[in-house]
């Protein structure tokens, strides 16, 4: 009540914005995906990269764990942060394969995207 009280009067509680959707936001979601794949797909196998970590009060972490480095990113978007949780869920199941399923997901999103520029329906997509 207070909520729709204070919009009656103008304040500052905006709750009505613009819903986006189709190709755009999936276009979004499969950048940011993308982004955080890239960011861990250097350090995988057993010739991969260490990377260095700097967290906000400057305690450095030197490791080449997938699911070390992701829970060190201060992940926004929506659908990057599933992709974390994804990793978390693969490291308390299975203990290992953070990187590998973080990476799988990421590149049967970017393919699934262009089967639906294809206009292949999202359902079939799914259903394999």
């Amino acid at each position: 009540k207070m909520a729709m009280k204070q919009m009656e009067r103008g304040g500052n509680l905006d709750v009505f914005g613009t819903r986006e959707y189709g190709q755009d936001v999936r276009t979004q979601n499969i950048t940011a995906v993308s982004a955080v794949a890239n960011i861990i797909k250097s350090s995988l196998g057993p010739v991969g990269l260490d990377k260095m970590l700097v967290d906000s009060i400057g305690d450095v972490t030197i490791t080449n764990d997938g699911a070390t480095i992701l829970k060190q990113l201060e992940v926004e978007h929506p659908a990057a942060k599933i992709l974390v949780e994804l990793s978390e869920m693969q490291d308390q199941e299975v203990g290992d394969g953070t990187t590998s399923v973080v990476i799988m997901a990421s590149e049967l999103l970017k393919h699934a995207n262009n089967l639906v520029r294809q206009s292949l329906h999202p359902t079939t997509i799914i259903s394999g």
